[in-house]
């Protein structure tokens, strides 16, 4: 599936789990529910497109339910809370 430039078509939303938060504050690292048909490449670039950070590295999980995680590591210079705080849950 082509997304062409709409990085709001790739990323669906983040997850406010307390996996998500345990992960946010240990590993700076941002959990996204994320197109099924999304790869890790696209998912770099519509996270850093979005929010002007900076992504080291993208795992990705499908869930039992069917819908596709987005692990998303930042590098030390772009903070994950932040980004929460950006999205109004912290």
């Amino acid at each position: 599936m082509a997304f062409g430039n709409d990085s709001s078509k790739i990323i669906e939303g983040p997850l406010s789990t307390e996996q998500a938060v345990r992960e946010m504050e240990a590993s700076n690292t941002l959990i996204f529910r994320v197109a099924r048909a999304a790869t890790k490449s696209q998912i770099k670039w519509a996270m850093e497109k979005e929010f002007a950070i900076k992504v080291l590295d993208v795992r990705t999980q499908i869930t039992q339910k069917g819908f596709k995680k987005a692990f998303i590591k930042l590098a030390p210079e772009s903070s994950a809370v932040d980004v929460n705080t950006q999205l109004g849950l912290v």
